[in-house]
């Protein structure tokens, strides 16, 4: 999945990617907001930048990140 700015996602799983540390598992369940999704790169490998709510920014690995459908309320 190709993530953008600004986008809002939830760490649902701990990443299979060796930059994994186990600190990161409390990461798991929580939202945060893509701040850096190197598009310049466009590499599905590459680590992206996550403000994580409460725990400060990170760069995490693609594999434990998914979007998060914003649903309105009306």
């Amino acid at each position: 999945m190709k993530f953008h700015k600004g986008q809002k996602v939830e760490i649902y799983q701990k990443s299979t990617d060796e930059c994994w540390m186990s600190y990161m598992d409390d990461y798991v369940g929580l939202h945060g907001i893509i701040t850096d999704p190197d598009t310049t790169i466009n590499d599905p490998d590459a680590l992206v930048e996550v403000s994580i709510e409460g725990k400060g920014t990170h760069r995490l690995p693609q594999d434990c990140l998914r979007a998060i459908q914003e649903t309105h309320r009306g």
